[in-house]
């Protein structure tokens, strides 16, 4: 019998199940001195006196350093051992709160290494007391920032990148979408035109057009119009509406009939999975009698009606009941309407993004709506085409971001004839 109590094989379970090699091994390992735990701990330690001056350094911090003990304890401040930066920093923000609170935690500063390199770290500093209360000495933990602040730099670096590649593609949206928009409108004898196109966002190009421009016999044609979507799909499909349009009034400018051929492009070229489609609005004027004013024949494929402010202050929108969306059915039905634009006549078109944007603020507040605009041209009645989109200008201004779709508006205005002064 084994009266030492002990198994006579050396090598069998621990009571833990260990092994009894791998077990002294573990053991051993819990073995370390207090002291070789400070020294080689994973992170800096650092006890100074209420004055700075470095009283204990572990291995750790004097290894990120490259500083040898003697040269700091005793003779070197825990503000030496900072950058230009980081003792201000230490100085401004940490020492105040050592001395109001007894500790700061979670600090960023800049260590500087004896070659003068940088070293991040992250410092967390406690006042010790004695058995009376009094402060007297300061213990401070020092985490190595490294991989955080290089982590931190690339991000750095990402982000600018991204916001150098987001200019560029605003510089190209606002290309893009000049390209998409008359130069300069027809200039059309006994007219007053005036245009204006708001940008909800420069990050996408919007799919709002017009034109106005000369067709044969003292004849002029005029749209406006709305692409479904955004960005570059929306773009190609403006791209294509505006050309359509002008080549088709050639053909035959009567509107319906511009309309119908619009209709037919897109959806030839837009018949599969990913349908195309706007709303627009075509109009023919002829200049209509000695005394000024024009004839306007409108044919509207589902855009908003256009509004007519007479020169009597009167002011109504012009209904083309029955007008469809151009692009989505083979053979929609267009509707037309006729009026006489006479002097002091104003006729206003606009794209839904106006009556569509929110009063209060993007994601927020009422849409604001079709009636709100009439009343809204009511009250401008009588007017020009310049003070028209001036005015509407300034309504946009008002919704802020309220509006996430572009507004194009064009007016068209017949002005009154001036009075010869009596001789």
């Amino acid at each position: 019998m084994d009266v030492s109590g002990h198994h006579g094989d050396s090598g069998g379970p621990a009571p833990d199940g260990r092994p009894g090699d791998e077990q002294a091994v573990f053991s051993a390992l819990l073995e370390d001195s207090a002291e070789e735990l400070y020294e080689h701990a994973p992170c800096g330690y650092l006890s100074t006196r209420l004055d700075g001056t470095i009283a204990k350094i572990n291995t750790t911090l004097l290894d990120w350093l490259g500083h040898d003990r003697r040269d700091l304890v005793g003779r070197r401040t825990f503000g030496d051992l900072l950058t230009a930066g980081g003792r201000h920093h230490h100085e401004t923000r940490v020492a105040p709160l050592l001395r109001r609170r007894g500790e700061a935690g979670g600090i960023a500063l800049e260590l500087r290494a004896a070659d003068g390199t940088p070293l991040p770290v992250v410092v967390t500093s406690t006042v010790r007391t004695d058995a009376d209360g009094r402060p007297v000495l300061i213990r401070t933990t020092v985490l190595d920032a490294r991989e955080s602040r290089a982590y931190e730099n690339e991000l750095l670096r990402a982000r600018r990148a991204s916001d150098r590649e987001r200019e560029r593609l605003k510089r190209l949206n606002t290309t893009l979408q000049k390209t998409l928009l008359p130069p300069a409108l027809a200039n059309v004898p006994g007219l007053d035109v005036t245009a204006h196109y708001h940008i909800a966002s420069t990050d996408e190009v919007g799919g709002d057009f017009y034109d106005l421009f000369p067709l044969a016999a003292g004849t002029w044609g005029f749209f406006l119009g709305d692409v479904c979507g955004k960005g570059a799909a929306a773009a190609a499909v403006t791209s294509l509406a505006r050309y359509t349009l002008r080549a088709a009034a050639v053909y035959d400018p009567a509107p319906a009939a511009v309309l119908a051929n619009l209709n037919t492009v897109l959806n030839h070229e837009y018949n599969g999975d990913d349908p195309r489609f706007c709303t627009v609005v075509f109009g023919l004027l002829t200049p209509d009698g000695d005394a000024g004013g024009f004839r306007v024949t409108l044919a509207s494929g589902g855009h908003p009606p256009a509004l007519l402010l007479r020169a009597d202050g009167r002011a109504d929108p012009l209904p083309t009941p029955g007008g469809q969306l151009i692009g989505v059915l083979p053979d929609p039905h267009i509707a037309t309407t006729s009026v006489r634009l006479d002097p002091g006549d104003t006729l206003l078109l606009h794209t839904d993004g106006l009556t569509e944007a929110r009063t209060a603020g993007a994601g927020t507040g009422e849409r604001y709506g079709d009636r709100a605009f009439l009343e809204f041209a009511r009250a401008l009645a009588p007017t020009t085409a310049v003070d028209a989109v001036s005015a509407i200008r300034d309504l946009l201004d008002t919704f802020g971001t309220g509006v996430d779709d572009d507004t194009a508006v064009l007016a068209l205005n017949v002005p009154r004839p001036t009075r010869e002064e009596p001789t």
